[in-house]
């Protein structure tokens, strides 16, 4: 509808009367909605209305998640999720899995790479943190399942390395 820029001290605003209804008017004030209550002064000039104190639109609140159902009566409660990566097994050693959640800072090697079991292979960024990943063992790079920018869970295989003789 109608934009103003309203000038209060040294703060500039920027308002938009986006509708009218009655003594209510639906406004956006540096592009933040409001919804407003005009109120005429006495002694206004014809077709200015002041304009009260905005209150902010409050989006509503989501509804509660509904409770889980009882369990059978005699079932044994369940046992909650683990948080832990997933264990590895002795012939998993080639795969180097992500030890916590984060992003992909960037990946050291491409398939056909020999490596030594401890060199940094990929760089993980998790809670503002660089963190090396390194090779569990010796071999060669047989695939990169990941790309910088990605993110990554807990236990997501990150490459896998085939030993050599």
């Amino acid at each position: 509808m109608r934009r103003y820029q309203l000038t209060i001290g040294d703060k500039v605003f920027e308002v938009e009367i986006v509708s009218v209804r009655g003594d209510e008017a639906r406004v956006l004030v540096n592009g933040r909605p409001y919804e407003v209550n005009i109120q005429t002064l006495s002694g206004a000039a014809p077709g200015q209305t002041p304009i009260r104190a905005p209150k902010p639109v409050v989006p509503p609140k989501p509804a509660p998640r509904p409770a889980p159902p009882p369990s059978p009566k005699g079932a044994p409660p369940s046992k909650p999720a683990k948080a832990a990566p997933p264990a590895q097994a002795p012939g998993d050693l080639g795969t180097v899995l992500a030890p916590m959640p984060g992003s992909v800072l960037d990946v050291l090697v491409k398939v056909g790479d020999r490596v030594q079991a401890g060199d940094t292979v990929a760089k993980l960024e998790a809670m503002k943190m660089e963190n090396d990943i390194r090779a569990s063992i010796s071999g060669v790079i047989t695939e990169v399942m990941v790309n910088k920018g990605d993110i990554v869970a807990v236990g997501d295989v990150l490459l896998v390395i085939t030993e050599v003789d």
